[in-house]
């Protein structure tokens, strides 16, 4: 078994709105040093494989089509071995 830990962001052109959100929100709470937000998504997914190999392609299968959206967000992982 593997854990995949799954990092999707926006890609630096696109605008994020909940990100101003929360940079306003942190400058009116006195982070007066806080110049920019940026929101993402954070997964873990376990997965049955047998070997990381297997595991790692699966993974880049599953962001590819499914977990990240190419034309606005970037993605990457890590996979490690459970226990």
């Amino acid at each position: 078994m593997f854990l995949a830990k799954i990092y999707v962001t926006l890609k630096p052109a696109v605008n994020d709105p909940q990100g101003k959100t929360v940079l306003t929100g942190l400058q009116s709470l006195g982070f007066s040093d806080t110049r920019d937000v940026r929101i993402g998504k954070f997964l873990e997914i376990t997965v049955d494989c047998s070997s990381i190999e297997k595991a790692r392609v699966s993974v880049e299968n599953m962001c590819s089509q499914l977990l990240a959206n190419p034309i606005i967000e970037n993605y990457t992982f890590e996979v490690e071995e459970t226990h």
